[in-house]
């Protein structure tokens, strides 16, 4: 009996077997340096957080939205100028507002939402002023 075609056909598969392990060989290269890559990025995105939520209680608190008014931005730039309190008719008439017992009393309602946003504070009754 001559055994060199099976040894032949064993010589094939062996080749195909040594080929199929050195590709697969080269696949968990690549998929170990991807993995050591997203680790490391994992690790740095750790530390990024670590950092920010440090410096999170140092950082400016942002300013409350204001309401939307067109007032609203006018009425901070008249407390920009003032150089005291102001009471609502002062601003009112910052605003070029008739000082109509309606047009004072709807500034004071919005001079009362900006204390309440913490922009603006009330140190006596009716008095306003820019929060330090």
């Amino acid at each position: 009996m001559n055994i060199q075609p099976l040894l032949d056909a064993l010589d094939l598969q062996e080749d195909a077997a040594r080929a199929l392990a050195n590709d697969l060989r080269a696949q968990i290269n690549d998929l170990q340096t991807r993995l050591r890559e997203a680790e490391m990025h994992l690790e740095h995105l750790a530390i990024t957080r670590k950092t920010i939520t440090g410096l999170a209680d140092r950082l400016p608190a942002s300013p409350p939205e204001l309401p939307e008014h067109p007032d609203y931005p006018r009425i901070l730039a008249a407390f920009n100028h003032a150089t005291g309190p102001l009471r609502a008719k002062d601003v009112c008439e910052a605003l070029g507002h008739e000082l109509l017992p309606k047009n004072v009393e709807g500034t004071r309602a919005k001079l009362k939402r900006l204390v309440k946003l913490g922009i603006l504070t009330e140190a006596d009754t009716g008095n306003f002023a820019r929060k330090q």
